[in-house]
């Protein structure tokens, strides 16, 4: 994924910046609670694509200590 496309996504449902989870190839919002996937590269962010994240996934975006394998855009 290319670093510069990182830095200007945003979530479409909430506009907040996004985390990229390497370990499952995905951009996490953690205001909205919506994990996008990235496929062949390109990250599909379409809201009805996105994969709900459970209340420990969106808690380790929040502390980022927590968090397994996620890095901040």
């Amino acid at each position: 994924m290319d670093p510069r496309l990182l830095e200007i996504l945003v979530c479409p449902v909430t506009k907040a910046p996004l985390v990229l989870d390497r370990t499952r190839n995905e951009l996490q919002c953690k205001a909205s609670r919506l994990a996008y996937p990235i496929r062949d590269g390109i990250p599909v962010m379409l809201e009805e694509e996105a994969r709900e994240m459970s209340e420990e996934e969106a808690a380790a975006l929040r502390d980022p200590a927590a968090g397994r394998g996620a890095a901040p855009a």
